[in-house]
């Protein structure tokens, strides 16, 4: 088991250093990938066909962690003839806030891509001989997709969680270190160019797929002076079975009578549709049964064919979903079925900070959604786009630094969770941090109907947590290290979430304030954010009215520490 003694850690200024061991792996590539899903698999493959070294990282083992391993997935690629409609329709959904041209990219590019994915071994279903391509089993899709980058060339680091990236004296991204759980070590690779594809944030909410979505990436990013964007947009909750909170596929319930404790109808729908406001509110006032007592024989083996996952709660209870009443509830996904992330600044996904590229849920999905969820389909097609598009850019940057990208200089950029300037030798509580933050992000009350006045309150306690986590981290073995700084992003990613809601004083597709329930029109602006200590927020105007100039907020966090 490895451990780090007080030997092992040296005085640099005031800041504590986790020193680099004899043990430690060192690995060069041209392109690191870090992330296991579909977005980081597109990106290593993509870079790997522009000719470049690459090694990608993971968290779990890739193939199969992440969301889109965990089931099946709908994905937005129409056929050509259909394009125009598909893109009007996600344009419209976005509320002016989406951009046209992005949405036709990611439906051209996702269209195109999934030919290859046949090729190297997928079985898309057919109808009359021709292959059917809009939906994706999970298990299967990421063992294609990983079988094809070793096909290629890539190495793969499972059990391997980034938790820092490394800088060059230019300030661009020079590789990352992370850990190594099976082999109870450091690692450190030197690169030319990063992408950071390791997903969004839910919390560790325990929805399906979702705990190794922990903000890891959006840390990182910020940290190397990066900025997010759309973080107001992180609050999207899946409903669930509550006698299993886990399973978050919503399409069976669409076929659902809702009623109370008692059985009385709660109604639930508009124009035959499910209205999305409809569980929450519902759920604010008292318990929530669910019946699928509207599918047809159609319907059901449809659904249960395409979302088979969703019914094994019920088998394993021995319940008939058809027939009985079961208790429902709404599980926090943040971000991962949100829309903030990390902001991308050109077409081939590179951030503000040189070498830096972001790819699915890591990135901010706002050209595609707007401030709306694009969970399902839009963000699988996302997630392949964007991993292709950021592959070949980080590629290309790498090429442009000439023959030995990975030997420049570079220094460590981790902080909170990693570091500490503290002269105490008490080390924080992780779990007590990771409460703090869920007591903050779970309650509807709090993140679903939000107020001033409740986001001031919860943000004067994640100010708090802050400060805890600027602490000494635990080090004992690499998993104390990784969940030390795991408990750091949780916290960073809950205040830049809340912060953005703050500054946002309407409401809007995934954003309620119920102190400001219109939508207001003159609000026509993406909100970028960032900062550690202190928190800021600038608006970044999508029309070009000259009397819409770019915005910093005068909200501070001193306004919310000091509470």
């Amino acid at each position: 088991m490895l451990k780090f003694s007080k030997a092992q850690i040296y005085q640099e200024g005031r800041k504590l250093v986790t020193a680099y061991r004899e043990d430690e792996l060192q690995l060069s590539a041209d392109v690191l990938v870090i992330g296991g899903g579909p977005a980081a698999a597109w990106a290593a493959w993509s870079a790997a066909s522009q000719g470049a070294k690459v090694i990608i990282v993971d968290k779990g083992f890739l193939g199969t962690s992440g969301a889109a391993a965990a089931s099946g997935n709908g994905i937005m690629a129409p056929s050509p003839e259909n394009w125009e409609k598909v893109g009007a329709e996600r344009y419209r959904v976005g509320k002016n806030l989406a951009k046209l041209r992005w949405i036709e990219r990611v439906i051209e590019t996702t269209w195109l891509s999934l030919p290859l994915v046949e090729s190297w071994g997928y079985r898309f279903p057919k109808e009359d001989g021709e292959s059917v391509r809009q939906s994706y089993y999970g298990p299967e899709y990421m063992r294609v997709l990983r079988k094809n980058l070793l096909r290629v060339g890539v190495q793969i680091l499972d059990q391997s969680p980034a938790l820092e990236l490394l800088l060059a004296d230019d300030g661009s991204v020079a590789g990352a270190r992370g850990v190594q759980r099976q082999h109870h070590r450091s690692y450190t690779v030197r690169a030319g160019a990063v992408v950071l594809a390791n997903g969004g944030c839910a919390f560790l909410s325990k929805a399906l797929g979702c705990n190794t979505n922990t903000g890891d990436g959006l840390l990182m990013a910020v940290e190397a002076g990066g900025e997010l964007s759309s973080m107001e947009a992180s609050n999207h909750y899946a409903i669930s079975t509550a006698f299993n909170a886990t399973v978050t596929r919503g399409v069976p319930f669409g076929w659902a009578s809702y009623s109370d404790e008692a059985g009385n109808d709660l109604g639930g729908y508009v124009n035959g549709r499910r209205d999305p406001s409809f569980l929450p509110n519902a759920l604010l006032k008292g318990s929530v049964y669910a019946r699928l007592d509207r599918a047809t024989p159609e319907v059901k083996a449809v659904i249960e064919k395409s979302h088979f996952i969703a019914f094994l709660p019920y088998k394993k209870a021995g319940i008939d979903p058809y027939t009985e009443r079961v208790p429902v509830t709404l599980v926090l996904e943040g971000t991962v079925r949100g829309t903030g992330g990390i902001r991308i600044v050109d077409d081939n996904c590179a951030t503000k900070v040189p070498g830096l590229y972001a790819a699915g849920d890591a990135a901010s999905r706002e050209f595609l959604a707007g401030l709306a969820s694009g969970g399902g389909g839009p963000n699988a097609a996302w997630a392949i786009s964007t991993g292709q598009w950021a592959g070949a850019g980080a590629a290309a940057f790498a090429k442009s630094l000439g023959a030995h990208p990975h030997e420049r200089i570079a220094r460590p950029a981790g902080q909170v969770g990693l570091r500490s300037s503290s002269p105490s030798s008490e080390t924080f509580d992780n779990e007590a941090i990771v409460h703090g933050v869920q007591a903050q992000m779970f309650p509807l009350e709090k993140n679903y109907l939000r107020s001033e006045q409740g986001l001031l309150d919860s943000l004067a306690k994640l100010e708090k947590l802050w400060q805890q986590v600027k602490g000494n981290p635990k080090q004992d073995t690499v998993r104390d290290v990784e969940f030390s700084r795991r408990a750091a992003a949780l916290t960073a990613v809950a205040r830049w979430a809340y912060f953005s809601a703050l500054n946002r004083e309407e409401t809007r597709s995934e954003h309620i304030r119920v102190d400001y329930p219109e939508t207001d029109p003159n609000q026509c602006y993406y909100q970028a954010t960032g900062g550690l200590d202190k928190l800021w927020v600038r608006r970044d105007w999508i029309t070009d009215a000259p009397t819409k100039q770019p915005v910093i907020s005068n909200k501070t966090t001193s306004s919310v520490s000091n509470l």
